[in-house]
Formats: C-alpha cells, sequence, structure tokens
C-alpha cells in the first residue's frame, strides 16, 4: 500500500492514520476497479469468441504481456516518484539487440549474454537518473533525449537490419515451458513478487513514496533524495534490459525497430492499475492488472476481427478515463485529509 512514513534517524513520523487510511483505501479501489474491468472483459470475450479461453489462446496472452509487464514493473517506482520514462522501448530495443551481438558476435553464452544486455539497461538508467539529479533535468526531457540516442544507437550498430544466430537454447526465456507453465510467466511472478517485496518492505521503497508525495519535504526529513532517483532508474532500466532480451528470445534474433511505442503500452499499464502520474500512490499488484487489461483487450480485438487503429482508440481512451479517475481520487484524497 501506499506510504508516506519515513524511518531515517531523527525524521518525522509522517502521515498520521487519520491521512494514511485514505490513500490505502483509494489504491484498493483503484485494483478493485481495474481487477472488475479485467473480469468483466474476459466474460465478455468469452461469450464473443469461443477462442478466447483456450489453453493455447491464454498461454498466448501471458506470453505477450510479460514484457510489458516486467518492464511496467520499473515504471511503477519511477511513476510513483512523480517521474516519467520515455525511453524504456528504446533502451529495451537496444539491450536486447547488444545482448543478441554478444551471443553471435563474441560467442557468449544466452544467460551471460542476457545478463549483459540486462546491465545495458541498467547504464541507461544510471545515465537518466543522473541527468534528473544533477544536470537537474526534468524526467520528461531526461527519458525523451534517452528515448532518441538509443534508438540511435541501435540503428548505427545493426544498420537497421535484424541480427541473426543466436542458438537454439535462447528460445528458452522467450517460448520455453515448465511442466506446461509458460517460462515467461514464471519469469514475471518471480519479478513482481521481489519487485513488491521492494516497493512495501524496504527503505527504497517507502522512501519511494515519500519523495513522490513530497520530494521537499523528504529532503528536509534527511532522505538522499538524489541517491534514491537513480536507484529508482537504474532499476527501471535494468528491468526495461530484461524486457528485451526476453522479447528478442521470443523471435530467436535482434530486431531494431522493436519497442517502438512500448513506452506508452508501458506507462498505460501502470496509470490504468492506480498510479498516479503526481506520484506517491501506487501498487506492483495494481500495474499488472493494468498490464493484463491492456494485453486482453487487444486479444480480444484481433480475435473480434477489431482493426489496429481502432484499438489504439480504445487503448487511448482507456488511458483517459484513468487519469480523470485519478485526478478524482486525489480531490477526494485531499478533502479527507483537510
Amino acid at each position: 500500500m501506499s506510504r508516506n512514513i519515513t524511518d531515517e534517524p531523527g525524521a518525522e513520523a509522517g502521515l498520521s492514520w487519520r491521512r494514511l487510511l485514505p490513500t490505502q483505501i483509494s489504491d484498493l479501489i483503484s485494483q478493485f476497479a481495474a481487477a472488475g474491468a479485467l473480469i468483466i472483459i474476459c466474460i465478455a470475450l468469452s461469450i464473443a469468441s469461443p477462442v478466447f479461453l483456450t489453453l493455447y489462446n491464454l498461454f498466448n496472452i501471458v506470453s505477450q504481456t510479460a514484457v510489458t509487464a516486467i518492464i511496467a514493473l520499473g515504471m511503477t517506482f519511477v511513476i510513483i516518484t512523480a517521474g516519467i520514462d520515455l525511453s524504456v522501448g528504446s533502451v529495451a530495443a537496444l539491450a536486447g539487440v547488444l545482448g543478441v551481438k554478444m551471443m553471435v558476435d563474441l560467442g557468449l553464452s544466452w544467460p551471460l549474454a542476457v545478463l549483459g544486455g540486462t546491465l545495458v539497461g541498467g547504464l541507461a538508467g544510471l545515465a537518466n537518473g543522473l541527468l534528473i539529479t544533477r544536470a537537474r533535468l526534468a524526467p520528461f526531457i531526461a527519458t525523451l533525449g534517452m528515448m532518441s540516442v538509443a534508438r540511435g544507437l541501435v540503428n548505427i550498430i545493426t544498420g537497421a537490419t535484424a541480427v541473426f544466430g543466436v542458438p537454439d537454447s535462447f528460445r528458452l526465456l522467450g517460448q520455453g515451458m515448465i511442466d506446461g507453465v509458460p517460462i515467461p510467466l514464471i519469469t514475471l511472478i518471480v519479478l513482481a513478487v521481489a519487485a513488491h517485496l521492494l516497493l512495501s518492505r524496504t527503505r527504497l521503497g517507502r522512501y519511494t513514496y515519500a519523495i513522490g508525495s513530497n520530494e521537499e519535504a523528504a529532503r528536509l526529513a534527511g532522505i538522499r533524495v538524489g541517491a534514491y532517483l537513480v536507484a529508482v532508474y537504474v532499476l527501471q532500466g535494468l528491468l526495461a534490459g530484461f524486457g528485451g532480451m526476453v522479447a528478442m528470445s521470443r523471435v530467436a534474433s535482434g530486431q531494431p525497430n522493436f519497442g517502438d511505442g512500448l513506452e506508452l503500452d508501458v506507462i498505460a499499464a501502470a496509470v490504468i492499475g492506480g498510479c498516479s502520474l503526481f506520484g506517491g500512490q501506487g501498487t506492483i499488484l495494481g500495474t499488472l492488472i493494468g498490464a493484463f487489461l491492456m494485453a486482453v483487450i487487444r486479444n480480444g480485438a484481433v480475435l473480434l476481427n477489431i482493426d489496429t487503429f481502432t484499438q489504439s482508440v480504445i487503448i487511448g481512451v482507456i488511458i483517459w478515463l484513468a487519469v480523470i479517475w485519478d485526478q478524482f481520487r486525489r480531490r477526494r484524497f485531499a478533502e479527507s485529509t483537510r
């Protein structure tokens, strides 16, 4: 749940229970609303299309959602700090392509290449964090620039052509199964649990909420705001890099055009799941619900032969509604704490 309480020596206790309770209730309502919408849409699609509830289609939804959801875990932290990262799609492409080239050109084993690609994403996140905290750039500007830089580097490195020649074993990461369960789903669950514990049980998580709620108050309470913001953007970069490797594994190649527009889906997943663009609110569970809600809508649209342009309109309207709801609940929260 969202919390603004810090535990630095000498720091104030933060919000009183009288103010904290409405925040928790607001998060729960957002999660239930997104989950209710997901259930209703699933029921409607199961009636409209007999293919929707087949095991093959459900596994397909999971595999397609895994990359977006993995990267959205990091975006949850970023948005809670009242930040934004527009570079995740380009960073995922850069990390994925470089990871593939580590296998093809350097002969690294695929686990080492995945680690290398993930670290490339972490370096991009570090650059974003330093631009925001040291160069004092707004997150929007810093990450917009990184989006352009990373996309340009991908095309320079590859000549804007796909990279082939990965070992067959690399397919396991994005296409494999363990006892009939897709490995991408298992990976997503493990990362989601880790992210939830990080956000709810650690100092980084508590300070993430505190910075997003009131950055200046957090600084006055003794929190090293700059250091924790850098940590959040590095985490986002690592997850973007790993997500890029999972995506490349699904197609068994390095695709330089991967991730174009992915940042919109990632941000939408977090916002639909209850993250406030004004900072201070959001949960990992809500983000997962948001990611799967969008995936189910896209999958249902394909099954019902709805063209991609109309799908984009539908997703855009959903984003509008999520932001309107966020503004409404923030007004109610402000009224309840006066």
